[in-house]
This record gives structure tokens, sequence and C-alpha cells, in this order.
């Protein structure tokens, strides 16, 4: 956005926001699909801190009921040193010309039930940037840490995937092979029995979930690689 040729050179006093959404991949209480959501929105206020001016603000309408509220708007403003300032219920007649769109399906074109909503507003902080860890991202164009659920859903989230991927973690000589064997065929068949056993356990949840959990797998074996790389150094 910030680099938009028409915007990159400019500086705005409010930049505005009416309910992001990353699309539709699954039910919104999916735990992927919100950590897909709060990807957007962390993008979001990433480009747009850059682009206002001295006093500026950034608004953003958002729903505050479950599961909505699981993405904690204030904690990712936070990540890019931007602090709440005012929450104020969302009126629709306040932006005169703006529609709400389901935006996909047969009815994309009508407006979608707004319920419990508000515009949190959000200013930059003068105090120290709210700090997190994350992995490297040599292997992966997603960037993890931000988009975590909170605990207890986090907690599941790692349960299930310990479950679901059972053979890959915890029978290494299989699933890597023995010298002179082919550790990519072995690699895909641990793989392919982990993709069985989700179909299995996990009937009817969308395809997007799988893909967070091999996500999941990657960050695993990016920070098992990390930790062994400290191991080394310490050693020598």
């Amino acid at each position: 956005m910030k680099l938009h040729p028409d915007l990159r050179m400019r500086r705005f006093d409010r930049i505005v926001y009416n309910f992001p959404h990353a699309g539709f991949y699954g039910k919104e209480d999916s735990l992927c699909l919100i950590r897909k959501h709060k990807g957007l929105v962390h993008g979001f206020f990433h480009n747009a801190r850059g682009m206002l001016r001295q006093n500026g603000e950034i608004h953003v309408s958002h729903k505050t009921s479950a599961p909505f509220c699981d993405w904690n708007l204030e904690e990712l403003a936070s990540y890019n040193s931007l602090m709440l300032i005012e929450t104020v219920p969302f009126k629709i007649h306040d932006y005169p010309g703006y529609n709400n769109k389901r935006g996909d399906g047969s009815r994309s074109d009508e407006p979608f039930p707004l319920g419990e909503c508000s515009t949190f507003k959000f200013i930059h902080s003068h105090g120290h940037k709210k700090t997190f860890s994350h992995t490297s991202q040599r292997t992966s164009g997603h960037v993890h840490g931000y988009f975590d659920p909170a605990a207890p859903a986090r907690d599941r989230f790692k349960e299930e995937c310990g479950l679901i991927f059972d053979w890959y973690l915890n029978h290494a000589i299989d699933t890597f092979g023995f010298p002179d064997r082919w550790i990519e065929h072995n690699v895909h068949k641990a793989l392919h029995l982990a993709y069985d056993r989700f179909v299995n356990i996990a009937s009817g949840r969308p395809m997007i979930d799988f893909i967070c959990f091999l996500e999941e797998i990657n960050r695993l074996s990016i920070s098992r690689i990390k930790w062994l790389e400290d191991i080394l150094v310490r050693m020598h």
C-alpha cells in the first residue's frame, strides 16, 4: 500500500479500514483463518503507520463478538509502534457512500449483518515497540509469531498438530531414513500418513487447516535448526 505510485509520497491525517477480512477459507472460528485475518491486519498496520502525518490516526472498524475479538487488534497495532487511544461504536452513517458487502458467493453484493462492532483508533506510540520472537523466513513466505491465537487455542492447535504428525515427529529414523535410503521418499511417506490421519480425525475441516499444520511443522523444523546452530556456536 505505501509503495503504490499514487500513495507513496503522500501523508494522511486519517487512514480508515472498515471490516478487514482475508477471505473465505472455512469457518470464522478456524484457528488458521484467524491467523490469516491477523496477518492481513498486521500488514495493514505496518504499511499505514508510515503514511500518517505527525498527529494522524488509523481507524479500523471491526466486529467485537467472538470469534472476531480473538484477532486482538490492539496487540497487532502494538507490534507496529501504534497505540489505541479510543474505541467508539461503529456508526455506518458516519461514512457516506460506504456499503458493507459480503464479497463472496451468490450473495456477494449484499450487505453482511454488522452485529456488535466498534471503530478502534490508533496513533503512533512514542514508547517502546512491543517485541515478539519469530523464526527465520528462509523456507517460508509467512512470518510466524504475530498471529498466534490466545493461549488455550494455541495449546489446542499444538496438541492437534502433535497428534496428526505423530509419526513424523516421533519416528525420526523411519521418517528421515537409514544410510543409503531415500530420505525424500520417507519424508513424503510420513507427510502422506499425516494427511490421512488429518482426514480421519478432522473430518469436514477445510484444507487450509492442514496447510497451517504444515506451517507449524516447518516452524518447528526451523526452530530446531536454530537450536542446533546455537549449540554448535557454544561448543566452539
